[in-house]
């Protein structure tokens, strides 16, 4: 038996020691014992438990991976990840105001992706037992808004009809303004009598949309949503943010940063979560590598009222950036890129005078990496805020403003 003293919590939550040793469930300050094997700390029992230590709200906590800090009490949690942020900037040598944490609440959560299997009873469907392929059913989830934990019936239906034992469906279920849009991957090929039957299963379950694979199969309504306002249709599984306060809280800073700009670009616009609210007061060039995503955000933008000029153009940004010289006449740029950042494109926006940039960020690091280049080419990192629509996890996000000092 081993005992040590946990340090810090790592980028995904857990627990790490001197050597490194990671615990998971763990918190800083807290005195464990366990079976060593290599870096891992094994059946860890806590000895001396931290102040921060909670009784996590969601009794199914300990076995589904769906959360990773419900131990955590929400006010640690939300120090830790405003600190995630501010120990990526000072890698780079960066300082910023941080104006704290916007956490959405509990129950909230409006897109879940469940696991299914089938059984020799019916179906399995829940979420993946943490770090395993094992499912847990869920009779509860403190996540989820709760018409989505309802639609676990959905899932065992479509499960029985296209799931196989052998394998695994992945069921994405979606709120939408018209009943819920769901798209299934991992299932049986879909072939005619595959088709024969989902069709009229999606029209009994009350579906606005069925998607298997990369096929739409039933469209029953356009499954809808609401940005600010104007209403777009996405296209099957595409990105959505993960709560509406979520998504109000981004697009509120983006809002903030733009301000009263008259021409503004939208890289990685996707369907137009921030193209299309900023179009009420100045022209945008929305850019976004998917094209089905494209052309949602165009198709809204052409059935909204009151918008001004848009150009919605399909563009593969890490491979084919838009370069400084075709920015010329912009007053502020918007990027919300992937995990990945947006690299290649910051090299290019460095090269410009454009006087504002509005970034969106789910990777603090990436982050960090092109706020550093643009600095580094004379833009002031104004402020920071941390956005958390990923409660109880250890994923981050946040929403910052750059501008040059000559420009105001």
């Amino acid at each position: 038996m081993t005992e040590i003293v946990i340090e810090r919590l790592g980028l995904h939550g857990d627990g790490i020691a001197a050597g490194p040793v990671y615990v998971p469930l763990t918190l800083p300050g807290e005195r464990v014992e366990g079976d060593l094997n290599g870096e891992h700390l094994e059946n860890a029992r806590i000895v001396e438990p931290s102040a921060d230590r909670v009784k996590a709200p969601c009794p199914r906590f300990k076995r589904c991976g769906g959360c990773s800090l419900q131990h955590a009490s929400d006010a640690f949690v939300a120090q830790w990840k405003v600190g995630v942020v501010e120990t990526a900037l000072k890698a780079h040598g960066l300082d910023a105001p941080i104006r704290g944490i916007e956490t959405s609440p509990p129950a909230s959560r409006r897109r879940a992706v469940f696991s299914a299997r089938r059984t020799k009873s019916g179906a399995q469907v829940g979420f993946h037992v943490r770090e395993s392929d094992q499912i847990v059913e869920i009779d509860g989830c403190t996540l989820l808004d709760p018409t989505l934990l309802d639609a676990r019936s959905i899932v065992t239906e479509l499960v029985k009809v296209g799931g196989s034992r052998k394998g695994e469906l992945s069921v994405t279920i979606t709120l939408t303004l018209n009943k819920l849009d769901v798209s299934v991957t991992g299932g049986k090929t879909l072939d005619d009598k595959l088709r024969m039957e989902l069709g009229p299963l999606a029209e009994r379950l009350g579906l606005s949309r069925l998607a298997w694979e990369d096929e739409t199969v039933a469209l029953r309504h356009p499954p809808a949503q609401d940005f600010d306002g104007i209403t777009v249709v996405p296209p099957a599984g595409s990105f959505l943010q993960a709560t509406r306060h979520g998504e109000d809280t981004l697009r509120a800073a983006v809002l903030e940063a733009v301000g009263d700009a008259d021409h503004v670009a939208d890289f990685f616009a996707g369907c137009g979560t921030f193209s299309l609210p900023l179009a009420r007061k100045a022209e945008v060039w929305a850019l976004e590598g998917v094209p089905e995503m494209i052309k949602a955000l165009d198709l809204g933008w052409r059935n909204a009222k009151g918008l001004k000029k848009m150009k919605a153009e399909m563009r593969d940004l890490f491979r084919n950036p838009v370069i400084a010289s075709d920015m010329q006449k912009l007053d502020a740029v918007v990027l919300d890129p992937p995990r990945a950042g947006a690299q290649a494109q910051v090299a290019e926006i460095a090269q410009t005078k454009i006087p504002v940039i509005a970034y969106v960020s789910c990777n603090p690091v990436t982050f960090a990496r092109d706020a550093a280049v643009l600095v580094k080419a004379g833009y002031r990192l104004n402020w920071v805020q941390v956005v958390d629509q990923f409660r109880w996890s250890s994923h981050v996000e946040l929403a910052a403003r750059f501008d040059r000092p000559e420009k105001g």
